[in-house]
């Protein structure tokens, strides 16, 4: 039942401001001028994300009458339901940009990794609550939680959808820290990451990068094997990347993290995205073009400008007023559902609603990350901004759920 006191209007708000920037911005990458360069399948984006938005907003209501004890006791059960269902989409699923993701369901086609994410979530998050009373440094633990992680991860791979695997492999030092693990170790996790990114733009900022998380764990936790793991570990990342550029990658995937860290190298093929997309952002200036004004956008320069590249949309025609608008509604969604986390007394809603702000907070970094060049192109959308039912749907009903947590912190807690 809703409690109209407790109930966070304001998550409520950024919400529907948010999702109302994602309309602007379809509305202008497909019904435009651009529209006449698109086919149209392409212009009907606009009008299915509405019906979406209505979908979800539905589910939304609805969840909230639902006990949150409910999605704890059934946690393995969709887990195992969203597993089964993703492994039938890797025969009988249909094939988009090159990733068997999508499965047909009574005429519409659902994204099943998107569903994965929420399931996923529910199932680690009622693991380790009830694993509280130990710690997670217990190796037994932790190698459940990466296995129920890893598991999904692997059959998403598989259907080609590697963006959308990295972002559920970011979530294994999410929990393991939250529920335990001692900073030195959370750090050493996810360090090959971070030392092969720097490693990708230049050995020697590798080699420094690798230095520093060592001396940093060092200050972190004093024990001496987990010092010599992390620096062994900073020598073989930065080694393993620097050969798997130079020896293994095809030269076509040589040329896209080149592209990356330089893209004039090769501005009409691999480097043109970036280039473009750089272009978009950059053209806006202070106030933007105005809306369906922007030319890099209306003349179909901007890559996917729907989805993964809807950002530069809102750059270009509004600006660095519009775009930071954006940021901000999203750092004030993030902050609000950090608090949500803070305020509660039950381990699985903490769990529950840290993991679902990380997974925001990481398709954001990797979607702007890629329009503004600071990451390498990875085709993940931008939450509540990207045209795509499944994710939009998805990602409400995540955070329908943290809502619903979030308003039962009296009745739903650690003491019941």
């Amino acid at each position: 039942m809703i409690n109209v006191k407790d109930f966070s209007w304001s998550v409520i708000l950024l919400w529907l401001m948010i999702a109302s920037i994602g309309l602007v911005a379809i509305y202008s990458a497909t019904l435009g001028e651009v529209s006449q360069f698109l086919p149209t399948y392409i212009q009907d984006n606009f009008s299915r994300q509405l019906i979406w938005i209505s979908i979800s907003l539905v589910a939304l209501i609805f969840i909230q009458f639902i006990s949150p004890r409910t999605f704890q006791g059934l946690a393995y059960i969709l887990y195992g339901l969203c597993l089964i269902l993703a492994i039938v989409t890797l025969f009988a699923g249909v094939e988009v940009s090159g990733s068997r993701s999508w499965l047909s369901i009574f005429g519409m086609r659902l994204q099943v990794s998107e569903f994965m994410k929420l399931a996923t979530i529910l199932a680690v998050a009622s693991y380790l609550t009830h694993k509280r009373d130990m710690s997670v440094g217990n190796l037994k633990t932790a190698l459940t939680t990466v296995l129920l992680i890893a598991v999904p991860v692997a059959v998403i791979l598989l259907q080609n959808d590697t963006g959308t695997a990295i972002i559920m492999v970011t979530l294994i030092p999410v929990v393991l820290f939250w529920s335990g693990l001692p900073y030195g170790i959370s750090l050493l996790i996810i360090s090959p990451a971070i030392i092969g990114y720097f490693t990708v733009i230049g050995l020697p900022y590798g080699i420094i990068s690798a230095l520093v998380i060592t001396i940093a764990i060092f200050f972190l936790q004093r024990t001496k094997w987990l010092n010599i793991s992390a620096l062994v570990l900073g020598i073989v990342v930065v080694i393993g990347t620097e050969v798997g550029l130079q020896q293994i990658l095809q030269p076509h995937q040589r040329a896209r993290i080149e592209a990356f860290v330089n893209p004039s190298l090769d501005p009409h093929g691999a480097g043109w995205n970036v280039l473009q997309a750089k272009t978009a952002i950059g053209s806006g200036g202070f106030s933007g073009k105005g809306f369906m004004e922007g030319t890099q956008t209306q003349l179909r320069f901007l890559p996917e400008q729907w989805t993964d590249f809807v950002y530069c949309v809102v750059g270009e025609e509004f600006g660095f007023l519009g775009s930071s608008l954006l940021l901000i509604l999203y750092g004030l969604l993030f902050l609000k559902l950090l608090s949500m986390a803070g305020a509660h007394k039950h381990p699985f809603a903490q769990l529950v609603i840290v993991c679902v702000t990380f997974i925001y907070f990481a398709h954001f970094l990797v979607n702007i990350g890629s329009a503004t060049a600071m990451l390498p192109i990875m085709g993940v959308p931008l939450p509540f901004v990207s045209y795509g039912g499944s994710a939009f749907l998805a990602n409400t009903i995540m955070l329908a759920i943290c809502l619903n947590m979030d308003q039962n912190k009296r009745s739903f807690s650690i003491y019941r």
